[in-house]
């Protein structure tokens, strides 16, 4: 078992545990001895998931219901936690279809919302408890959507910019009150919500993949991660290109 100096085997908090990626992380945090605390939508569906870990792992796991959009039950969502976690991870976001967004007004904010203003919610609600009691780390899962908008996907990469956004500022303004705040941009990942798009092999990670990332990361005190370091050159080559030739481009 690896030494986790960091977070001392304290509970983990996924929000968005019933995603493939959110089920990795849960996974790898229970394999280094922490308690789990699964949240979802429809907790009810995790019940098999939460088996599986407990035997295998032999730590606790509990399943919360979980609205990242009910903004105004987040703070007694915590309150309902059997314990405030040392850690949260923050999976929520919906992929949703570009062109349904530019047409549907709904399906557009449907997708802000769940990428930028849930996510950033409930995360300030815990940044809070975490400054209180003077420890935490929070984990955003953010994308690589977000480094610069692009006719193909702007609605879901603009709220993953602002999801970024929001966590450099929470990172800055926690910097000195022992809670770390990191950024993961996963990329292209292997799930159940990517099935039958056609990605790169070179540019695209595993659940399992992402989760490894993620842990590591957090022993290092990472600030922003890319799953895949080779997405950090590409979005750098995309960020460079100029104006007047992007605008010609659909990428």
């Amino acid at each position: 078992m690896t030494k986790d100096p960091v977070l001392e085997k304290g509970p983990v908090l996924v929000l968005g545990g019933a995603s493939d990626i959110g089920l990795a992380v849960a996974r790898r945090f229970a394999r280094e001895g922490h308690p789990i605390q699964l949240a979802a939508r429809r907790p009810e569906e995790l019940e098999t998931a939460k088996a599986d870990i407990e035997v295998r792992y032999s730590v606790p796991v509990s399943l919360h219901a979980f609205d990242a959009l009910a903004i105004h039950a987040h703070e007694h969502f915590i309150d309902t936690l059997p314990a405030l976690p040392e850690a949260v991870v923050c999976v929520v976001g919906l992929l949703g279809d570009q062109r349904e967004s530019e047409t549907d007004l709904e399906a557009a904010v449907r997708v802000m919302r769940s990428n930028f203003e849930g996510p950033a919610a409930i995360l300030g609600v815990i940044a809070n408890r975490f400054e209180a009691r003077g420890s935490g780390v929070i984990i955003g899962v953010s994308s690589v959507a977000g480094d610069r908008g692009r006719a193909t996907n702007y609605v879901y990469g603009s709220a993953k910019a602002g999801f970024t956004a929001f966590l450099s500022g929470l990172r800055n303004r926690l910097a000195k009150k022992s809670v770390h705040v990191m950024t993961v941009k996963p990329g292209f990942v292997a799930t159940r919500m990517t099935e039958g798009m056609k990605l790169p092999p070179a540019l695209t990670a595993t659940p399992e993949a992402v989760a490894d990332q993620i842990y590591a990361a957090v022993l290092k005190k990472r600030d922003v991660v890319y799953a895949k370091p080779v997405w950090r050159a590409v979005m750098g080559v995309i960020g460079a290109i100029p104006e007047p030739i992007f605008k010609k481009l659909r990428i």
